[in-house]
């Protein structure tokens, strides 16, 4: 219980006026040292573990290459004080997205509700998932939507150290630019940093007001060692 308080404070006190305000900006943003050591290693001892409901490989789904396992319910603890405690600090940043693109949709107050509204749509299996990559591993370019609810924001931790327990690896995020070529945000969180960023597009302003921008996010290839991160989604999937 001592763990999870110290979590849930700790994400309580963070600078949520900064850190919503470069979110709703860039549609991405790290926050350092959201994690302990000890969390992330217990999380990365915990892979082979009886906690997952599915293992897909990725190679042979052409999604790159490695392995992620999705959490079964119920999820473990510090996942579902992460998915609990950041949803209500985030949801202004998805309503405003939705009110400035003109989307007739806005999501609820706490990470309950908008769990009922995906399981209400038939979307019941868990997304939260843990990744690991070794020397070579990459993941393709792609959004994690899994059906017709979903929530337009999510994040990402990093469970090792960058340089020290592996080197390449990098987190990608592109932004379709409208008439132009796509840009490239290339991310380097340390262990225990928290990305959060967004699942599908984001608004940007321009001389006529708002316009849509889609973005996806990937990994770039693991030139050594052995890459572990956390994927936490708030809306569940239908499979």
């Amino acid at each position: 219980m001592k763990l999870e308080q110290t979590l849930k404070d700790r994400i309580k006190n963070l600078d949520w006026d900064q850190i919503n305000h470069t979110l709703h900006d860039k549609g991405f943003v790290i926050v350092k040292q959201v994690l302990d050591e000890k969390s992330c290693d217990i999380l990365i001892g915990d892979y082979e573990a009886d906690a997952y409901r599915k293992t897909v490989n990725m190679e042979r789904y052409r999604f790159g290459y490695g392995e992620y396992k999705y959490y079964k319910y119920p999820l473990p603890a510090v996942i579902t004080d992460l998915r609990g405690s950041v949803y209500p600090h985030i949801v202004p940043v998805a309503n405003a997205w939705m009110r400035e693109l003109g989307i007739d949709r806005q999501f609820p107050e706490t990470h309950e509700e908008m769990k009922q509204l995906s399981h209400e749509a038939g979307q019941t299996k868990p997304t939260a998932l843990i990744l690991q990559y070794t020397e070579g591993g990459f993941n393709t370019l792609h959004q994690d939507l899994y059906g017709e609810v979903y929530f337009p924001i999510q994040m990402v931790f990093m469970l090792d150290q960058h340089n020290s327990d592996y080197t390449g690896g990098e987190f990608v995020l592109t932004e379709q630019i409208p008439r132009a070529q796509s840009k490239a945000n290339v991310l380097t969180p340390d262990m225990g940093d928290m990305v959060l960023f967004t699942t599908n597009f984001r608004p940007v302003k321009g001389s006529k007001g708002y316009y849509r921008v889609n973005m996806k996010h990937g990994v770039s290839p693991v030139h050594s060692g052995k890459r572990h991160s956390l994927g936490i989604i708030f809306h569940d999937a239908l499979s």
